[in-house]
């Protein structure tokens, strides 16, 4: 964009003012000749596990590769079925898929927009195909799902709790951090996360020792010992060049997400003063709520309008970036049709993809910034 512009996203601004330590890092990595699985994967992982009150962390290649990971580790494979939301980033299913299991949808709530525990157990109620293994909860635009109501439904049915904590690094449930409240979790380190790499970059996170060191084997093609493979892994390991990006960054990661409070705060006493917010089905504009029991990072501050096409097409119009973050459910996805879904099925998840829609949010957000955004929100509406 322009630079009088308001992009939904600028990454210039971090490299600006983190550039230089990160190139050095990079720097000593390459002199060094510490390209894969170099001291700063092992560091990173570990400092992550320290912070974070997490018992394993294991770096791999994506978030993809970390939520396959996340339920390879744990045997979930052919004959099993997962339990996870259609409103999601295709990967949420495409991974369950990849371990050779069937992903069973169940619909989200229509606040949080995180997978409801109601609905899931409807479903475990109904579900008549291959037994369920797991839930897999995503942790949306940055807020825990409900861990009050999904950890007892799984406990109830003994099924394993695989986060997809993909965009919520930091946030947390009652005190207890995203990656250490299930099972096992995935992160994604990918240039748009709160936190993260210079490229493609994840991570598994797992509560007991003997299922991270399978993790651990499986993203090095099986191996425990080098050149004996006790199983059929993958390529999938963190690359070091990326870690020492992320240690780096990993120093800034509370007081990013801290601002990205501040912003959030801000948009939503704005907006609300400018008149133009209401509930979705009068035509107005709903503003994003966060769950007291826990910590939201904001990843996204995502509003609702059922005119959310127009509404992106005027912030557009007047140099302002917007996302759709997801324009069209999983259920309904051309690669998923195999699974007999339907359109209608799962009418929250529906509504939400119709009139979701993601403002500029970032810790280097500027207050004229914002106010430039709100106030053509508020030209669109009055």
């Amino acid at each position: 964009m322009p630079p009088d512009n308001v992009p939904v996203l600028d990454l210039s601004r971090q490299y600006a003012a983190l550039g230089a330590e990160i190139q050095a890092a990079v720097a000593d990595v390459c002199s060094a000749g510490r390209f894969v699985l170099g001291r700063e994967v092992t560091e990173f992982e570990h400092a992550v596990e320290q912070q974070y009150a997490i018992p394993s962390a294991i770096g791999c290649a994506s978030g993809t590769d970390a939520l396959w990971l996340a339920m390879a580790a744990l045997g979930i494979g052919p004959g099993d079925a997962v339990i996870t939301t259609p409103f999601s980033f295709f990967a949420t299913a495409s991974s369950i898929l990849r371990v050779g299991a069937t992903p069973v949808f169940a619909d989200i709530d229509p606040v949080s927009m995180n997978l409801s525990a109601a609905s899931a157990a409807e479903v475990l109620q109904a579900h008549q195909a291959n037994p369920v293994k797991a839930l897999l909860p995503v942790h949306l635009y940055g807020q825990c799902a409900d861990w009050d109501s999904l950890q007892p439904l799984a406990a109830a049915h003994g099924l394993t709790l695989v986060e997809d904590a993909a965009q919520a690094f930091g946030a947390s449930w009652r005190g207890i951090y995203a990656g250490a409240l299930g099972d096992t979790a995935a992160f994604s380190f990918y240039p748009t996360k709160n936190l993260s790499a210079w490229g493609d970059a994840g991570m598994t996170t797992a509560r007991d020792a003997t299922v991270a060191e399978r993790a651990k084997a499986l993203r090095a093609h099986g191996m425990r010992r080098r050149y004996f493979h006790d199983e059929v892994g993958w390529n999938s390991r963190l690359d070091t060049v990326q870690a020492a990006v992320l240690l780096v960054k990993l120093k800034h990661i509370a007081r990013w997400n801290q601002e990205r409070a501040r912003a959030t705060a801000r948009y939503t006493e704005l907006l609300t003063a400018a008149g133009v917010t209401g509930s979705v089905r009068d035509g107005a504009l709903l503003l994003p709520t966060a769950d007291p029991r826990g910590t939201h990072v904001w990843h996204q501050y995502v509003v609702r309008t059922l005119r959310r096409n127009d509404l992106r097409a005027h912030l557009a119009a007047q140099g302002i970036g917007s996302e759709v973050y997801y324009p069209l459910c999983l259920h309904q996805q051309e690669a998923l049709k195999h699974l007999g879904y339907r359109t209608g099925q799962f009418p929250e998840s529906e509504k939400a993809a119709a009139t979701v829609l993601a403002l500029p949010i970032y810790p280097e957000l500027r207050d004229d910034e914002q106010d430039r955004v709100v106030e053509a929100i508020r030209s669109f509406f009055m």
